[in-house]
């Protein structure tokens, strides 16, 4: 296959739109050798069938202890790891199946539907806050707040402590792919499983009625998970539960701000917002390029051999513009119905999350077409600062409106 293609993270050109290197590499076969990030060489599957396929294929592990190459491991906490390792995104069945098993009812899609009036509720108030000025910045005034304050209300996390967690959360995501600072990362994901030990020891001194509260009375009193499970299970909840719904509205923004013809379709019908969604999610998700999985026996994916523990990268976000799936994939188009993207994943790890990220976009973005009039960005798109290294999304959204 040659030497390896490596992910060009310091090339601005590449971080402001990958697309074009995906699809180059998409021309040369349907699972290309790559060095991504720190180094670490991955098969990468650029296909949507092929994709689709790997995401189910229970040979195809999440666990990092399945990883032939160590650094996999040495990048997760030096304290907390065997303990992170045992979150419900890590593990398969049937320790998988059990974990989910307990928090799965608190993202029923008629459970996510009744808080739509609260959704909708704290949009409004993050709005009101800026309307006077004429501008804001989507990121920091909306994107963020919003899918911060509803999972914090969802599991029970005090408002005076949302801004700790996000802090910590704010230095694992801002590591450079390539550039990484193990010390600062080991601080973060320890303070941040230290603070959550606290809460749940809170918790259990004053049980509340919260899904927070109903995971530790699961703990206590059915024994269905360990200690360590909780606390895993609430970092994946609480972290999982905003970061990429942060990039998914953001990043939907920023889409339509660079395709003024698709803002103004979304504008003249909202009920095409739900379809627009989807387009955002398939067109320039929030997680890119995509997984990564680790097979347990020698697998063939596209008619190449990939060794057992080698690193596979399930490319969702290259899949999602295969040409072989979508028609003018490159385009985007808020109208398009055959929209079956793997944002979300697929099999046994799909998003636990997906309806009450569908409905925070929705809301948000629905309510920035109707709040804010004549929304133009304050910068020039090609200042556009973006996330690299596993999300996607601006780092900041400067836009201007009229009063």
């Amino acid at each position: 296959m040659g030497e390896p293609t490596v992910f060009p993270y310091d090339d601005p050109a590449f971080v402001a739109d990958p697309f074009p290197f995906y699809r180059t590499l998409r021309g040369q076969g349907p699972v290309r050798r790559v060095v991504a990030s720190r180094g670490v060489e991955a098969w990468l599957v650029t296909r949507y069938e092929d994709g689709l396929a790997a995401l189910s294929d229970p040979r195809l592990s999440s666990d990092l202890r399945d990883a032939a190459d160590t650094r996999l491991l040495d990048q997760l906490p030096t304290t907390e790891r065997e303990s992170f390792l045992r979150s419900m995104i890590r593990v398969g069945p049937p320790d998988h199946t059990r974990l989910r098993r307990l928090v799965s009812k608190a993202f029923t899609a008629r459970r996510v539907a009744a808080l739509r009036p609260r959704v909708q509720e704290i949009t409004d108030g993050l709005l009101d806050a800026v309307i006077p000025t004429g501008a804001a910045d989507l990121v920091a005034d909306l994107a963020l707040p919003l899918p911060v304050t509803v999972i914090s209300e969802l599991l029970g996390v005090p408002g005076a402590d949302r801004s700790g967690f996000q802090q910590w959360t704010d230095v694992m995501l801002a590591q450079h792919p390539d550039h990484f600072d193990k010390q600062a990362m080991d601080h973060a994901w320890h303070e941040m499983w230290r603070y959550l030990e606290g809460l749940i020891a809170a918790k259990r001194a004053r049980p509340a009625d919260d899904l927070l509260g109903a995971l530790v009375s699961a703990r206590d009193e059915e024994g269905s998970l360990d200690e360590d499970e909780l606390v895993a299970m609430a970092f994946l909840l609480l972290v999982a539960g905003y970061i990429t719904t942060v990039n998914l509205i953001a990043g939907g923004v920023a889409a339509l701000l660079a395709h003024p013809g698709q803002l103004k379709l979304l504008r003249d019908d909202p009920g095409l917002l739900p379809g627009a969604v989807e387009e955002f999610l398939r067109y320039d998700g929030p997680v890119n390029p995509g997984v990564v999985r680790f097979p347990t026996e020698d697998v063939e994916i596209g008619g190449v051999t990939i060794p057992r523990g080698a690193t596979v990268m399930i490319a969702t976000a290259v899949a999602d513009r295969d040409p072989d799936r979508f028609a003018d994939p490159d385009r985007l188009d808020v109208t398009r119905t055959d929209n079956a993207h793997l944002a979300f994943g697929h099999g046994v790890h799909y998003c636990l999350g997906a309806p009450l990220a569908r409905l925070e976009g929705e809301i948000a973005i629905g309510t920035v077409l109707r709040r804010l009039p004549d929304l133009a960005l304050a910068v020039p798109h090609e200042d556009l600062e973006w996330q690299i290294g596993g999300l996607r999304g601006p780092r900041r959204l400067p836009v201007t409106f009229a009063r």
